[in-house]
């Protein structure tokens, strides 16, 4: 069942079209990255999904809610820029976002007492968030967001802004999350859609137009290519891989021999059982499966 159906949903400004009759439905317990070049249209839809902005057109339904149902509630929703009062403690945040949450003092209290233990900033409770690292207020930022146990969490670029160990701490507990709730989120990185999501949404100008799981869109964009790389004797090991039938050709790159083949599985099959049968001095053999990057380029440039 779906946890989240979006119909036909389009925005503009000034008339302007920033999101383009753009339609998903999203189940429960996935990561979905909502990926796309800046300026694609990523944030103004997750902005929408919030409540933030009004759509111009088009339906926003979350299952188990009625039309005069206040969604936000079920959403938890962290921004780009999110804002910290710097003068508050990490806990003193929490409680007060818990209470705008509408949970009581003492809920607020205990809830923030066990997100500080998993965003793993616990230590830090009683520190000022004017003295937290780009890292720590991602997680805090996150803590909020959750803190009253949202169906669905969503983040604008969350990783976007931080060194490599505020990205690896993000990366690791959205990780952890995906056990608890759906998560959606936006990004232009994509090496970290490719980490962490179960699904892809490609934006580009406003449209859709790509969408479906990881194991799918790497199907459907596969590149039949194999690397291999020998000991020794390349020009000789190339004759022997080109004479295979489902060979159509191969070339040389940095040493490496880059086989193109007709059909990808049976090319394996020949390759391996040859070299088993022939003791070739085989160290390496890499499938070339299609990156983000070359999936994103092959739709957008079409």
């Amino acid at each position: 069942m779906s946890l989240l159906t979006v119909n036909n949903l389009t925005k503009t400004y000034d008339g302007k079209t920033a999101v383009n009759n753009v339609s998903f439905e999203f189940e429960h317990g996935k990561c979905i990255a909502l990926i796309g070049p800046n300026g694609a249209g990523k944030t103004t839809i997750l902005r929408t999904l919030a409540g933030l902005l009004k759509p111009s057109e088009g339906t926003i339904h979350i299952s188990d809610t009625s039309l005069n149902d206040d969604v936000r509630k079920y959403i938890g929703y962290l921004p780009q820029y999110p804002v910290f009062h710097s003068w508050m403690t990490g806990m003193e945040f929490l409680v007060y976002s818990g209470q705008l949450a509408l949970l009581s003092k003492k809920q607020a209290k205990d809830r923030a007492q066990v997100l500080l233990e998993k965003v793993g900033i616990a230590d830090a409770r009683n520190m000022r968030i004017g003295k937290y690292s780009g890292g720590m207020k991602q997680r805090l930022g996150i803590a909020q967001a959750i803190i009253h146990k949202p169906k669905l969490l969503m983040l604008d670029e969350p990783v976007s802004s931080l060194d490599p160990i505020g990205r690896r701490e993000v990366l690791t507990l959205m990780e952890e999350l995906k056990d608890e709730m759906s998560i959606l989120f936006s990004t232009h990185i994509l090496s970290d859609a490719d980490e962490v999501s179960d699904a892809l949404l490609l934006l580009h100008q406003g449209n859709i137009v790509e969408s479906g799981s990881m194991t799918a869109l790497r199907q459907k964009y596969q590149t039949s290519t194999i690397a291999l790389e020998f000991e020794s004797d390349l020009p000789s090991y190339q004759a022997k891989v080109n004479a295979l039938p489902s060979i159509s050709g191969s070339y040389l790159e940095r040493n490496v021999l880059q086989v193109n083949a007709t059909d990808i599985a049976i090319a394996r099959q020949e390759l391996l059982a040859t070299a088993a049968k022939e003791n070739w001095e085989l160290v390496n053999f890499t499938l070339n499966r299609a990156s983000l990057e070359d999936m994103f380029m092959k739709v957008v440039n079409s």
